[in-house]
C-alpha cells in the first residue's frame, strides 16, 4: 500500500508494531516463516510489522497493515540500510516506511543522513524511519527530514548505556526535544515495559524479541528456572 504520512500515524497512533525477525542460522531465517509470524501478530492486533531482508518485506508487501522495511547489511557499525541502493531496494520491495541507521556515524556510501533521505524520496515515495541511539541522533534525523524516530539504537552505538529494559530516559528526553512521532524500540521485553515506554511519550511501541523470537524467549525460562536449582 501506499500511504501518505497521515495516513502512516493514524494507523501507528498507540499501536504494536511487531517485528519479525531471525538471526541468520537459525531454524526460522526463512521468509515464509517470519510472514507466517508476521499475519499471527496482525491477527492479534499488530497496528504494523516490522521486517528485515527483501525477501522477507516481499512475503508479507499483502498485508493490510504498514510494513517497515530494513536491510542489515555489511560488517561496518552502520548496518541498518546502511546505503541509498539499500534503501531504494527496501522500498522496491514493497515497504511503506523504509527503516534506516538514523546516528551520525559514517555511511558506508559516504552519504548524509539527509542526502540519504532526499534522494531517495526521490525515487520513491516512502516514509523513512530513523533508528537513533541518542537524543542527538534524533534532532540531527529529525533535522534531516526522517518522518518517524526511534529508539532502536539505544546502548548499541556507543552514546548510552545498555539499559535492562527500553530506554525510557531517551524516549522521554526526545518527546520533549523532538517534533516527528517517536516509536520506541529496543529491549521491551513485557507489556508493562511497553506501556511505560508509552507513559514516557512514545507515539507507538515496536516489540521484536519478546514476541517473535522463541530462542531468546526460551533461554529466559532455563535461566530462571535453572537460578531455583
Amino acid at each position: 500500500m501506499t500511504l501518505t504520512l497521515d495516513e502512516a500515524l493514524s494507523r501507528l497512533d498507540a499501536g504494536l508494531v511487531v517485528s519479525c525477525q531471525a538471526y541468520p542460522g537459525e531454524p526460522m531465517r526463512d521468509p515464509r516463516t517470519m510472514a507466517q509470524i508476521a499475519r499471527a501478530a496482525v491477527a492479534g492486533g499488530a497496528a504494523a510489522i516490522r521486517v528485515q531482508g527483501l525477501d522477507d518485506i516481499r512475503a508479507v508487501s499483502d498485508l493490510d497493515v504498514p510494513v517497515i522495511g530494513l536491510w542489515k547489511d555489511g560488517d561496518s557499525d552502520v548496518f541498518i540500510t546502511p546505503t541509498l541502493l539499500h534503501a531504494r531496494a527496501v522500498a522496491d520491495a514493497g515497504a511503506d516506511i523504509v527503516a534506516i541507521d538514523g546516528t551520525r556515524r559514517a555511511r558506508p556510501d559516504g552519504l548524509s543522513l539527509a542526502e540519504t533521505i532526499a534522494q531517495l524520496r526521490q525515487s520513491h515515495d516512502v516514509l523513512v524511519m530513523a533508528d537513533c541511539g541518542s537524543l542527538d541522533d534524533a534532532v540531527a534525523a529529525e533535522a534531516a527530514g526522517a518522518d518517524i524516530l526511534g529508539t532502536t539504537l539505544s546502548g548499541y552505538s556507543g552514546e548510552r548505556p545498555k539499559t535492562i529494559g527500553p530506554d525510557i530516559e531517551l524516549i522521554g528526553q526526545i518527546r520533549e526535544h523532538c517534533r516527528r512521532p517517536l516509536m520506541a524500540e529496543g529491549r521491551i521485553h513485557s507489556p508493562a515495559d511497553a506501556a511505560a515506554a508509552r507513559r514516557a511519550g512514545a507515539f507507538a511501541v515496536c516489540v521484536g524479541t519478546a514476541i517473535t523470537h522463541p530462542t531468546t524467549i526460551t533461554s529466559w525460562f532455563v535461566e530462571a528456572i535453572t537460578e531455583t536449582s
